[in-house]
């Protein structure tokens, strides 16, 4: 819950808090941010960490202590803003040594339940990193998915301009390897982050394949997901609304 938003105007306020819903399920319009805190829990998750910048804190004081949800919530502020990766390692002093779940909080599922899927596939086949797939349908906007016929993944592209790639990734989980790997690559990233391009978690996943780490897929949905990033995406997100 890190950035800025500057693509959406005139919300008067954070967008992960913008009632939405996918348009596959237009009865369940709530705070963008709650399908994802929903979907965690039912997924057994029982801990969550918000990163959040400095300001957005309209955001805590809707979702409290995360009780409503049956979840322990805590927020950690961004420190260094070079991406996604950076925001997500604020929580590694609290989160090492422990499975992680990582998913976004501006995204809205078709199907309400994303992640055990990944805890099951985790489980049985022990896995540094397990993404869940969803279909593509704007391949241009998000990261594309080269699988074999294992479910390990080979490569991610991220926003191609084109493909004959048709999955991405929505949702994460992955052990304290991958944590640890993360952190240190970081570590080392920073001294050029300034003037490197923005690094995103699929930078990070290609690293950690070329390192050598398990890294598989499985499909957690039939129907793509919903980022409300965008105008043209957070009027869809609406419209079962206007209906």
């Amino acid at each position: 819950m890190a950035g800025r938003a500057t693509r959406l105007q005139g919300l008067g306020g954070s967008k992960e808090l913008v009632a939405a819903a996918h348009p596959q399920a237009p009865g369940d319009r709530t705070a963008v941010c709650e399908h994802l805190l929903r979907a965690m829990r039912r997924g057994g998750i029982g801990e969550v960490y918000l990163v959040i910048r400095d300001g957005k804190w309209d955001i805590p004081a809707h979702l409290g202590d995360g009780s409503r949800f049956d979840l322990h919530l805590a927020y950690l502020l961004m420190g260094r803003p070079w991406g996604a990766p950076y925001s997500v390692d604020q929580a590694y002093p609290f989160v090492r040594g422990r499975l992680v779940a990582l998913g976004f909080p501006d995204m809205c599922f078709a199907d309400g339940d994303v992640f055990t899927p990944l805890v099951q596939h985790q489980r049985r086949s022990g896995a540094d990193v397990v993404l869940g797939l969803f279909p593509a349908d704007r391949p241009g906007k998000v990261d594309m998915v080269r699988i074999d016929e294992h479910r390990r993944l080979r490569e991610i592209l991220i926003k191609p301009a084109a493909t004959d790639l048709r999955q991405t990734w929505g949702v994460a989980l992955w052990t304290p390897r991958f944590s640890d790997f993360m952190h240190a690559f970081l570590a080392d990233h920073q001294h050029r982050a300034a003037a490197a391009p923005e690094l995103h978690i699929g930078d990070l996943v290609n690293a950690a394949i070329t390192a050598g780490m398990d890294v598989q897929a499985v499909a957690v949905s039939q129907h793509p997901f919903l980022d409300i990033g965008t105008p043209d995406d957070l009027a869809r997100a609406q419209e079962p609304d206007q209906r």
